[in-house]
């Protein structure tokens, strides 16, 4: 099988050998016309291929979000099972308890408990880093549009390939 840039390497051989042929413009016309079907077949084949990516992609990312979205349910559901535990030995008076593959007990622990975050002295708060500054392309496009010069910039044309 040919690949896509095999043909359009060979149609552009081609078109220049045409080119520089003495040939009326309607006659180079039709010849590249007639050749250009198997490199058009080729392009709408590998245009199906990247639609059936974007679409696998789309299907993965919602089978993620469905996914975390189940993990967390699971979680909260482990977490009202072991308060629920808690509450039961605890109004049982119950210690500990072993079974085959299992063995609940009590141990002793602390914790923080904030009750006025306001009266916290600032030097026991965490000040996460402020993120790195990071050029604003919206505003640059804009000052550049406007006619005036952004040192390290400049807008240049391209080409997005559009597949529908």
């Amino acid at each position: 099988m040919t690949t896509l840039a095999l043909i359009a390497a060979q149609y552009r051989a081609d078109a220049a050998k045409l080119a520089d042929l003495e040939l009326d413009e309607q006659t180079v016309s039709d010849t590249l016309e007639a050749m250009a079907g198997d490199l058009e077949v080729k392009a709408q084949s590998v245009s199906h291929m990247v639609r059936a990516f974007e679409a696998d992609a789309a299907a993965v990312a919602q089978w993620a979000k469905d996914a975390a979205a189940r993990a967390k349910a699971i979680e909260a559901r482990a977490e009202r099972l072991r308060d629920y535990l808690e509450h039961c030995l605890e109004a049982a008076g119950i210690e500990n308890v072993e079974g085959p593959g299992v063995r609940i007990s009590w141990r002793k622990s602390s914790a923080v408990v904030i009750d006025d975050e306001a009266q916290i002295p600032l030097s026991l708060m965490v000040c996460p880093p402020a993120p790195a500054p990071r050029p604003d392309k919206a505003a640059i496009a804009a000052e550049i549009k406007a006619g005036r010069d952004v040192p390290g910039a400049h807008v240049e044309s391209r080409r997005a390939l559009q597949v529908k």
